[in-house]
C-alpha cells in the first residue's frame, strides 16, 4: 500500500501490473474466440487489481478483462484507477473497447495512462481521455 500523502508512481508500479495482466491472461475463459486478454488496474491506494476476459455461450453476456479489473477493483472497496494495463496474445498491441473504455471514465481522469502490451512486450500507451475523448460524466 502507498504512504497516503505520496504520489502513486505509475512507471514504478507498471511491470507489476503487466506482470499481472500476463498472468491473469492464461487463465481467462476465452473458448469460442480463443482470444485472451489480461488486465490489470492500479488504484489510488498503489493496489493492483487483476481481470481475465471471460466468454459465454450467449456472447452478450460476455465480461472483458477490463472491467473485470474495474469490478475486482470496487469489490475490494477501491474507486480510483490511476493506470491501467491490458496484455494480449495478438498481432498488435489491442485498445480496450468501446464499453470498457466507459467503465475505466468513469473512475479514471482523462490523464490516466492505458498501457496496452503484447505477450513479446511490444507495446503501446494512450490516455483514457485519448482512448475516449467525450465520455459520459458523473458530476461529483
Amino acid at each position: 500500500m502507498n504512504d497516503e500523502n505520496a504520489p502513486i508512481d505509475v512507471e514504478d508500479a507498471l511491470e507489476s501490473m503487466l506482470t499481472s495482466a500476463r498472468s491473469t491472461m492464461s487463465r481467462a475463459y476465452a473458448p469460442y474466440s480463443n482470444f485472451h486478454v489480461g488486465a490489470a488496474v492500479l488504484n489510488e491506494d498503489g493496489g493492483i487489481r487483476p481481470g481475465a476476459n471471460v466468454e459465454n455461450a450467449s456472447y452478450p453476456l460476455s465480461v472483458c478483462a477490463e472491467r473485470n479489473a474495474a469490478a475486482a477493483m470496487v469489490a475490494a472497496g477501491e474507486r480510483r484507477i490511476e493506470a491501467v494495463a491490458v496484455v494480449a496474445d495478438a498481432p498488435e498491441p489491442v485498445t480496450p473497447c468501446g464499453g470498457c473504455r466507459q467503465v475505466l471514465a468513469e473512475f479514471a481522469d482523462a490523464e490516466v495512462p492505458v498501457f496496452c502490451e503484447l505477450v513479446d512486450g511490444k507495446g503501446a500507451e494512450f490516455t483514457v481521455g485519448g482512448l475516449l475523448p467525450s465520455a459520459f460524466a458523473f458530476e461529483r
